[in-house]
């Protein structure tokens, strides 16, 4: 029997509907969330991505600014920007758009933005706070995978999670994620041996890997739910981790690439800039 297909884009523009009606009740107590994307050069995959952001800021009524920098930007200068935003009141969420040119520390970058402003989720503290299952800003592409499974009424509370791919930003969190919602998690990456000995175990398989195709129905049992989070270019083609055709012919549930989690990412950043804003004015 066939998957049934999570649509990331779906379940995002029901949530976004149902934002646009929050934004609209926090405007009329005065509180207008605001978020700042700050890039850095001029890669037209991130410009395209970046302008995303800032559409759907707009399509739910929420205030958006996108500052374009010159690639040969400095640390210094960079830095100084992210401290004039850190301290604008009408600011609620800064986003530096990531990779950044060479001359500048993604990291140093990362750990000046003020922490009840990082609406990415990727300042030490509030990875601590996830770690420590204190409520925090999470980071984007692992919160849409939770709220995705929660959405489609899949049980998370233990299962077995297996996931291909330890990066900061999609592995480590997602698993701590669910950890939190009492999963039993496992991490697979390069140097782990026999993988396939943990896909066919998975309840719930979340592949961050990178690399187009490398999971496919036999390397999954029956009723298994497949998470993809890849993104690869193969000839001219937008694909995932996973090769949809077969394992859709296995797993109980499965995301498509494109139109699954990406579009969960963006919906989870405005979620994350209107708590921002909530918190900020409860101050």
């Amino acid at each position: 029997m066939a998957a049934e297909v999570i649509y990331g884009k779906q379940l995002a523009e029901q949530i976004r509907q149902e934002m646009k009606e929050e934004v609209a009740t926090l405007s009329e107590a005065g509180i207008y969330p605001k978020l700042v994307v700050v890039i850095v050069g001029e890669d037209p995959a991130s410009l395209s991505y970046v302008r995303g952001k800032q559409r759907a800021s707009e399509n739910i009524g929420m205030s958006s600014e996108l500052m374009e920098l010159p690639e040969d930007t400095s640390q210094t200068k960079l830095l100084d920007i992210i401290t004039r935003l850190n301290e604008d009141e009408s600011v609620h969420g800064i986003l530096v758009q990531l990779p950044l040119p060479e001359q500048i520390m993604e990291q140093k970058v990362i750990e000046s933005i003020d922490p009840s402003k990082d609406v990415d989720g990727f300042h030490p503290i509030n990875i601590g706070r996830l770690m420590t299952g204190q409520e925090t800003f999470y980071p984007c592409t692992p919160f849409g995978i939770v709220v995705m499974l929660k959405r489609a009424n899949i049980s998370i509370e233990g299962k077995h999670v297996v996931i291909i791919g330890r990066s900061n930003l999609v592995g480590k969190p997602v698993g701590q994620l669910l950890l939190n919602e009492h999963a039993t998690v496992t991490y697979c990456h390069s140097r782990t041996k026999d993988l396939k000995d943990y896909t066919k175990k998975a309840d719930i398989l979340i592949v961050a890997a990178g690399k187009a195709g490398m999971i496919s129905g036999e390397d999954i049992t029956e009723g298994t739910v497949v998470i993809d989070v890849g993104v690869n270019r193969v000839d001219g083609k937008l694909t995932g981790d996973v090769d949809f055709d077969s394992a859709s012919q296995k797993a109980s549930h499965i995301t498509p690439v494109p139109k699954g989690v990406g579009p969960m990412t963006i919906t989870m950043l405005l979620h994350n800039t209107i708590k921002a804003a909530k918190w900020i004015h409860q101050k």
